[in-house]
């Protein structure tokens, strides 16, 4: 009889660690993957840096690292066509918006496993969230895009979370995407003691509570007064035809018409961006039979109108009282698209602010409406088509953070109403040259809220949390690896 045959050994040239690292970076990567992007599945997005978080620890630093640079990149490429086709985005700036979350990510699950290897469970749960905060807030202020990338906006249609944006901005939310699974890789962590494991979860557990509570009272509040408005659009899909030539003649013919039809009783309408193309001397066309329209149904009229000659993306109020139409220019360009020159003010008219597109990927400038007695935002808007949810979303969370309604009617997007709770109450989609038209009854009454008053405090608050949780790490090193 033979003797049974050994178990395989692991070969000598595969390190344990990279045995461990591989399954916990592609688990992490297919959550993100599907968690993020365009169109994100919100649960998965708090599961996504847990398999990570539960590597760190139990691998060397190298192996750790690697695999949330794997993860993390292998997740922006859920988004590489859309820069690069869509967004036209140069190679190398698309490269730099996949590798810097994955860079942020890396300096993350370092921090966190340095921090729980010394048996502080509490503080590196804190690390994750603070640092990831942190960076979200600095790319925001110092990059082009905003608070576009942030990964708050996976939970826009989860409103119960959202709420926390009313407080702290997205970065709230972007803290407990990220706090919740640090504090559960902290309590798995091997060797934490058993009094700190206890404190770590009993906080997390309270402050879950806190924050499910704070977003059931405030979405049991009133909405408030209401206006009906009307949102029209159609697919742009390259349809610039100026109002000078036969299309584009249509075009404002065939809006114009609509906006007869509307039903009695709306008091406002929103155009999208773009919508109307003209040089300066064409301009009455457009101008003079949106203003008479405007007087003769008394109704709000706001039109995108791209002006050539100048160089000009505007918002074109038309006041249902008559009177001259007030001109809004639009103050954040796509960089490498939109060849205009950038406004410099707001337009508020009788509470209702007005901005264009992405505008509103800006949290200062939304706050600044609201300060400035805005309690509705009107939104004329452009995306492209792939991105019809995805970019509707930071506007509607721009509505909960400062207590504002939004109105965006985009081309090649959605026509989203929300309120200032984020409860889209009405959306359709823009596809094709017919026009989409949506009718809401939007409330205007506006609600205070703490992040207009106090603005980026949580996201300034995490920047020191995340030096202070990072303190301990110049003073003594960490064990070796076992």
């Amino acid at each position: 009889m033979r003797p049974a045959p050994a178990p395989a050994a692991v070969p000598r040239s595969v390190p344990r660690s990279l045995l461990r690292a591989v399954p916990a970076a592609a688990v992490s990567a297919a959550l993100l993957f599907s968690g993020t992007g365009l169109t994100p599945v919100p649960w998965l997005t708090w599961l996504a840096p847990l398999p990570l978080l539960l590597l760190a620890p139990r691998v060397p630093a190298p192996a750790a690292a690697a695999a949330a640079f794997a993860a993390w990149t292998a997740d922006g490429l859920n988004m590489w066509g859309f820069h690069r086709e869509q967004l036209e985005t140069p190679v190398p700036a698309a490269v730099a918006v996949v590798t810097a979350p994955a860079l942020l990510a890396v300096a993350a699950v370092l921090v966190f496993r340095a921090l729980v290897r010394r048996g502080g469970p509490g503080r590196a749960a804190l690390s994750v969230p603070a640092i990831w905060v942190g960076g979200e807030y600095l790319v925001s202020v110092l990059g082009p895009d905003g608070a576009l990338w942030s990964l708050a906006y996976t939970q826009a249609d989860v409103l119960p979370v959202v709420q926390l944006a009313s407080l702290t901005g997205v970065w709230g939310v972007t803290f407990a995407l990220t706090g919740v699974p640090a504090a559960a890789a902290a309590l798995c962590a091997p060797g934490t003691p058993l009094r700190p494991r206890l404190g770590t979860g009993l906080v997390t557990l309270l402050l879950l509570a806190a924050a499910a509570g704070y977003g059931a009272v405030r979405l049991a509040e009133p909405a408030g007064p209401r206006r009906t408005v009307a949102l029209l659009a159609a697919g742009l899909e390259g349809d610039w035809a100026p109002v000078d030539t036969v299309r584009g003649g249509e075009k404002l013919a065939a809006m114009l018409a609509r906006l007869r039809e509307l039903p009695p009783g709306t008091d406002a309408a929103v155009l999208p961006e773009g919508g109307f193309i003209t040089g300066t001397a064409d301009l009455p066309r457009i101008t003079g039979p949106l203003a008479a329209l405007a007087r003769d149904r008394h109704l709000d009229i706001v039109a995108g109108v791209i002006v050539t000659d100048v160089r000009r993306n505007t918002a074109v109020f038309f006041p249902a009282a008559g009177g001259e139409p007030a001109v809004y220019r639009k103050r954040h360009m796509v960089p490498g698209i939109e060849p205009y020159e950038p406004g410099d003010r707001n337009l508020l008219v009788a509470g209702a602010g007005v901005a264009i597109c992405r505008d509103l990927d800006f949290p200062a400038l939304a706050r600044e409406y609201r300060r400035g007695g805005a309690t509705v935002m009107f939104v004329p808007a452009l995306d492209f088509g792939r991105d019809a949810w995805q970019h509707s979303r930071p506007a509607v969370l721009r509505g909960v953070e400062n207590g504002f309604s939004v109105v965006r009617s985009a081309a090649d997007g959605n026509l989203t109403v929300s309120d200032q709770y984020g409860r889209v109450l009405a959306e359709k989609r823009a596809a094709g040259r017919g026009i989409a038209t949506v009718v809401a009854d939007v409330p205007v009454g506006g609600t205070g809220t703490l992040y207009t008053r106090w603005g980026d405090w949580f996201a300034l608050l995490c920047l020191a949390l995340a030096v202070v949780a990072g303190l301990p790490l110049l003073r003594r090193p960490a064990p070796p690896a076992n």
